[in-house]
Order: structure tokens, then C-alpha cells, then sequence
């Protein structure tokens, strides 16, 4: 058992689970598809999700002068060539459209995201990406679909109005 500044294990569960037989249970689970899939309309994948600088909806990182000023733009992270596709560049104003609204914001090219897909934080209030999510429930753990939904993305639109604390700028230094 780890004591003071012992730091434990790298990997736990090597040799044994903490259950009567030292064995664990495994139970596989079916892949069950999501609610809304792309289509000719909304070809797009939008997955929604948190940003390294600034978590959950912001209401603090988005107030800390060197988070805000690292991250103070809402950003959608699409893959380069279908950014390429789209006829945009990096910093370009693109929208975002589901079947429940629509969300500008800035590209940021990212050879990470998937072909066909695009990722957006959630932690931007001037860009409010929950709006476009699907609230359709898993139907075992009643959870909400908010971390995928069908996207038409297009080039332009209206920049989102900066409404961070600090403007992206480090206040006071």
C-alpha cells in the first residue's frame, strides 16, 4: 500500500482485481449507432467535446487572463483538406448547421480530426455549440447525444463577438 510520497502504481490490476476471486468481469457491450447519422444535407460529423485551456463551459478558465489569452477565440478543428474542400483557410469564419440551428466561429486546421468530421469545445458561450447537439437518450443510461450530431458546414458567416473576460489579452501585466 502506498504511503507518503510513495506514487503507486503505473499500472493497476496487473496480477488480481479487488474482488472475492481476484478475477475481474468483463462484459461486452453492443455498439449501438447514433441517433442521427450524416446525410446528403448534414454531411458532417460535428463532435463536441473540452479544450486543454479552458473547461466545461468556461465560466472560470475563460476568466483567467493567461488561459483566455492562449485560447480566446471559439475555434472549429477541421481537417485540412476538407477545409481545402470547403475553399477556406485557417482563421476563415465558417457555420456550422444541424437540424436545431446554426453556430459561427473560426477554423483552425487540424490534421488530428477525422475526414468528415469536426470538432468544437463546448466552452464558448459566443459560440454555443450545445445549441446544434441531439438530445436524443441512450436508451440504457439515459444519457443525452450531446457529443455527436449531423453537420452541414459551410465558409463564412458572421464572426462570433468576443465576450471573454480578458479579450485574449493577459489584463494588468
Amino acid at each position: 500500500m502506498p504511503r507518503g510520497r510513495d506514487p503507486g502504481e503505473p499500472v493497476i490490476f496487473t496480477d488480481s482485481f479487488p474482488t472475492e476471486t481476484g478475477r475481474g468481469r468483463f462484459v461486452p457491450a453492443d455498439i449501438i449507432p447514433a441517433d442521427e447519422r450524416p446525410d446528403s444535407d448534414y454531411p458532417t460529423v460535428l463532435i463536441t467535446g473540452r479544450q486543454l485551456e479552458h473547461w466545461h463551459t468556461g465560466s472560470m478558465t475563460r476568466r483567467a487572463g493567461v488561459l483566455d489569452a492562449i485560447e480566446p477565440d471559439p475555434v472549429a478543428l477541421v481537417h485540412p483538406l476538407d477545409l481545402d474542400m470547403l475553399g477556406g483557410q485557417p482563421g476563415d469564419v465558417i457555420t456550422l448547421a444541424s437540424r436545431r440551428g446554426e453556430v459561427s466561429l473560426y477554423a483552425r486546421a487540424d490534421a488530428g480530426t477525422p475526414r468528415g468530421a469536426v470538432f468544437v469545445p463546448f466552452c464558448y458561450y459566443e459560440a454555443a455549440i450545445n445549441k446544434l447537439t441531439n438530445a436524443a437518450l441512450d436508451p440504457f443510461g439515459k444519457i443525452p447525444e450531446f457529443k455527436y450530431c449531423a453537420v452541414r458546414m459551410t465558409l463564412g458567416g458572421v464572426a462570433p463577438a468576443q465576450s471573454s473576460y480578458g479579450g485574449g489579452k493577459v489584463l494588468g501585466a
